[in-house]
């Protein structure tokens, strides 16, 4: 039974790790007033009939904080590469200079930035939602070892520190949230 219940705890904190990787990377997709590349994951193009993201097809690169340079591989594909970024609305404006795109990142307005913070909260609550689950999830699991036999004890105990890890990864949450509020934050 101590191997089922060392079982159920890995996959918890496995799933509850997951939760921690999508919301750093929702976090990363949302502007903040400064150049980042993961502001273009999620784009991809159309390259020789195959849906390719678009890192895989040409160089990002940002050379000054405000703003992104996005260098295909092939010339061609400049145009292509234009249209899916102007399709993805992310509220930026490419410029294609026949070599390159060139992305200028505007500042942010002081309603822009509080729309920011509350998607960034939203997102920290969603991943605090993963974490009930995964919580909920383990201990379901440990009800049904209490049904086949497990001690009450035992059972209690595993509870707890399932409960002492979700305090963590919602510590954890917290952390990364606030960070990130802080960053849409300062002008």
């Amino acid at each position: 039974m101590n191997e089922e219940i060392d079982l159920i705890l890995e996959e918890t904190n496995d799933r509850m790790n997951n939760a921690i990787e999508h919301l750093e990377q929702e976090l990363a997709r949302l502007r903040a007033g400064r150049s980042n590349p993961a502001l273009l994951d999620g784009i991809s193009v159309d390259y020789y009939g195959v849906r390719s993201p678009l890192s895989q097809v040409s160089n990002i690169n940002t050379p000054d904080p405000k703003t992104i340079i996005v260098q295909p591989w092939e010339k061609k594909m400049l145009t292509v590469i234009e249209k899916a970024i102007m399709a993805a609305n992310i509220g930026v404006t490419p410029v294609n200079n026949g070599e390159i795109i060139r992305i200028n990142i505007p500042p942010l307005t002081e309603e822009r930035r509080l729309v920011l913070v509350k998607q960034v909260r939203n997102e920290g609550e969603t991943a605090k939602i993963s974490i009930r689950n995964a919580r909920k999830w383990a201990n379901d699991e440990f009800k049904r070892l209490l049904k086949e036999g497990l001690s009450e004890d035992l059972e209690k105990s595993a509870e707890e520190e399932i409960q002492e890890i979700t305090i963590s990864y919602n510590g954890k949450v917290d952390k990364i949230v606030a960070a990130k509020e802080k960053d849409v934050i300062t002008v």
